[in-house]
């Protein structure tokens, strides 16, 4: 048996331990010697690099849908924080140094969330959402991501089956951040919108795009580990033209591996782990 957390031992002092992340959580950011993205401009620049579109409500979680509407009511919050963020040259883009506040006037509904390794609801839950549509906006522009940590367990399928695998971005305030560095001489622009179904983001930029990128899963493979089921997948990159279409590079970006907590399609092989 682990030795169990102080705060396993004395449930009341956790709400110290969280405060206490908190603090040095944000000043850590404050002392790094980097120069976070603030800038907030309601006027669009020129160029449209990336936009893509996601459902808002997915009915494969288990739970009462009201859970995905407080959701929905969370991420217009959260995007209140993020539309029309500029992040412009040296600069580092944090969800958590622009989110932080979003709850001061308004506060979140609980939404689902995952605490402990069981999925529960808790105020602001569904968050996960907004920063997983962040990362796959980055991984369509050149922004360096610094920071990026996957879901480790899949509690539920994507709403669509045919989306990309591999590509979300988990975010718990105090531990766990997304960061993306611009490192080029373009200043970026992120769109945060919604309309009945979906949440849209798009990524703007002030110069015409001499490369567009295109991101793909390499390989999907499904194996028995340790009792579970897990998921590993390969996330590629291929880089084209803008002018000519024409294909000027490619690459494995990662290759991500999470648990899988439900039930996959009969047709799937899943494949017995090698014993070492």
């Amino acid at each position: 048996m682990g030795r169990k957390r102080v705060t396993q031992i004395f449930p009341f002092l956790l709400p110290v331990r969280v405060m206490q992340r908190k603090i040095c959580f944000y000043a850590g950011m404050r002392f790094d010697g980097r120069r976070y993205a603030e800038t907030i401009d309601g006027k669009q620049l020129p160029y449209k690099l990336f936009e893509v579109g996601c459902a808002l409500y997915n009915g494969n979680t288990g739970f009462d849908m009201a859970y995905q509407k407080n959701k929905v009511f969370n991420l217009k919050l959260a995007a209140k924080t993020l539309n029309g963020l500029l992040i412009r040259p040296g600069e580092t883009f944090s969800f958590w140094r622009l989110v932080r506040h979003a709850d001061k006037h308004i506060p979140y509904k609980d939404g689902l969330t995952v605490t402990n390794g069981k999925l529960t609801t808790a105020p602001g839950g569904g968050l996960c959402q907004m920063s997983n549509l962040l990362f796959w906006m980055f991984l369509q522009t050149p922004l360096t991501v610094t920071e990026r940590s996957g879901h480790e367990v899949k509690e539920f399928p994507e709403p669509n089956s045919d989306e990309i695998k591999g590509v979300d971005a988990t975010i718990s305030e105090g531990w766990i951040d997304l960061k993306a560095r611009n490192d080029t001489d373009c200043t970026y622009q992120i769109s945060v919108a919604f309309d009945d179904e979906n949440i849209i983001g798009t990524v703007f930029v002030d110069k015409r795009p001499q490369v567009l990128y295109r991101v793909a899963n390499g390989g999907i493979e499904y194996s028995r580990e340790s009792g579970g089921t897990y998921e590993s997948v390969k996330v590629e990159r291929v880089e084209i033209d803008s002018d000519t279409g024409e294909i000027t590079g490619q690459k494995l970006l990662y290759t991500n591996k999470c648990k899988i907590c439900y039930p996959l399609p009969e047709n799937v092989e899943i494949k017995e782990a090698k014993k070492v």
